[in-house]
């Protein structure tokens, strides 16, 4: 069975290629030099040269910022590139498992978001994942659009390894507290989507739709960043305080979601995937980054 995944340099795309798939499972990853998948021609191409049981698409354009001047980039990769994904796939009648985000949502709701939430994107970001979601939804119709939040690992630029970064290089740390979410382990989230898109490859009854994939719980980005500090201190790492300020303090281009909460119980009825809290995530990432914690 071959399984193509599409962001492979990203760090879902990452874990998605060390992910330990059961025997008989290829994966290949083709980087941006060998796939422009905004090229409905070379998409085509990849796609003939096996029979694919099914397509992952990690990639994304996800500087959150800068698309609001990179308007067009932003709606090239996050909105063109899924609909001509969903297009040729049904082609093929492979099925197509798409990422997308918490940013899809305003923010402004109470409580844990449901796949079926109204979104109201307030970025460029936003709005082109958006977009991306419809093309797949109607072009399609063997799909599964797994949004999630907050994504950090032990690979290429993230929180955690913001946070450690500057936790070794300040005597205090300032944090927005008024942001709420759910950290996602790209490991986890990479799990996930590999049992989904066996499950649709090897099902043609399997669910389709919508769902979210974050890992359990909920906190702010400065408990999660004290979190990290405080995980790090197990490890020998510095001891820095966390101040909270609110967003109006912390001014970005681009406007975030106040509430990113994500339910995932659809997730769990449709895939029986219940993800772990975000804690124990973190406590594996802080291990392959500063290294296991150490006994008193």
């Amino acid at each position: 069975m071959d399984i193509l995944i599409l962001g492979g340099a990203g760090q879902v795309g990452t874990e998605l290629q060390s992910f330990s798939w059961p025997e008989g499972v290829r994966v290949h990853a083709p980087d941006r030099q060998t796939l422009d998948i905004t090229d409905e021609g070379a998409i085509a191409a990849v796609l003939d040269a096996r029979a694919y049981a099914a397509v992952i698409n990690t990639a994304a354009y996800t500087a959150v910022d800068k698309a609001e001047s990179e308007v067009a980039a932003a709606w090239r990769l996050n909105a063109l590139a899924p609909a001509l994904l969903a297009a040729e796939t049904k082609r093929r009648a492979i099925p197509l498992v798409h990422v997308s985000t918490d940013y899809v949502f305003d923010g402004s709701g109470e409580g844990f978001y449901a796949p079926d939430a109204p979104v109201n994107p307030r970025s460029v970001y936003g709005a082109s994942k958006a977009a991306g979601e419809m093309a797949v939804r109607s072009g399609n119709p063997r799909h599964a659009i797994v949004r999630t939040a907050w994504v950090v690992s032990p690979h290429r630029g993230n929180f955690v390894k913001t946070m450690l970064r500057l936790a070794g290089e300040r005597d205090k740390l300032t944090v927005v507290d008024d942001q709420h979410g759910c950290p996602t382990s790209a490991a986890d989230l990479a799990g996930a989507l590999a049992a989904i898109a066996l499950r649709l490859a090897g099902d043609e009854a399997a669910p389709v739709g919508t769902f979210h994939c974050v890992n359990d719980g909920a906190t702010t980005w400065c408990d999660f960043a004290r979190a990290i500090v405080a995980g790090s201190a197990r490890r020998g790492g510095r001891v820095v305080p966390v101040e909270g300020i609110p967003t109006s303090a912390y001014p970005t281009p681009a406007r975030r979601p106040a509430n990113s909460r994500l339910s995932t119980q659809s997730l769990t009825d449709a895939f029986g995937i219940a993800p772990r809290p975000w804690e124990a995530a973190l406590d594996d990432i802080l291990d392959r980054l500063v290294g296991p914690a150490r006994s008193n």
